[in-house]
């Protein structure tokens, strides 16, 4: 399981539990953590300030840096330097997606040999961690499937080791990650490589996720039966 944008929270550690109820043996890396430890500015209490942050500023705080700029600048001064720092590393553009693809693919060799495993291994990730669950496919010929919820697509160029079925969530609101799908689409199939995609037509991005605003029950549930199948079909 891959954790969003967010960390691993509670919301992800919920999913980890929902998932071992389902009878699988279910792991999410922290991979904000080195060496076990994460810096400061990342530590859970200041992502979730920084939530309560975004959720109370207007939208374009999201992603215009003037806009987030002023709001932080209306804040008490500790507030907002403190916020700045978490903002800084978890929507930076600049991540280190090598270093934790890197991680990934020993967490899945580490679980596929573990005593409870059975050798079949599956992912899958949420946001930032849904790219990460398409990287994690194009890098792991032995993942048995992977399932990727409203993350941008990668570069192609990157799946180059996919050997398993791929299957992608989408929420018919997130213009910006949508449009990252037709092209990704176009060349795995055209490479004969398996992938399926479910968009939600009313749902926002971060659709499953049922601590935040954007949740929505509909295609949660269409998609975490989905997902099930898909694991099921692969452990089989």
């Amino acid at each position: 399981m891959i954790q969003e944008v967010w960390g691993v929270d509670a919301h992800i550690r919920d999913l980890v539990e929902r998932f071992a109820s389902a009878g699988y043996y279910a792991v999410a890396p922290d991979l904000f953590a080195e060496n076990g430890q994460r810096p400061p500015a990342l530590a859970e209490a200041r992502v979730d300030a920084l939530k309560r942050f975004l959720d109370d500023a207007p939208p374009e705080v999201w992603r215009d840096p003037a806009a987030r700029t002023a709001a932080l600048e209306a804040l008490p001064p500790a507030q907002g330097a403190a916020l700045r720092e978490t903002i800084a590393l978890v929507l930076n553009p600049d991540r280190p997606y090598p270093r934790w693809l890197a991680t990934l693919v020993d967490v899945a060799a580490a679980v596929r040999g573990a005593p409870a495993c059975s050798g079949r291994v599956m992912s899958t990730g949420y946001c930032l961690g849904g790219h990460l669950s398409a990287l994690l496919a194009g890098a792991d010929p032995e993942l048995s499937a992977a399932a990727i919820y409203y993350g941008i697509s990668p570069d192609t160029g990157a799946m180059h080791s996919l050997r398993c079925p791929l299957v992608g969530f989408y929420g018919g609101l997130d213009a910006r990650v949508n449009a990252t799908v037709p092209a990704f689409e176009e060349a795995l199939r055209a490479a004969g490589q398996r992938f399926e995609t479910h968009t939600y037509d009313d749902a926002p991005h971060a659709f499953f996720n049922d601590t935040r605003p954007s949740y929505h029950v509909g295609a949660a549930r269409d998609a975490w039966a989905r997902t099930l199948k898909l694991f099921a079909d692969a452990a089989a």
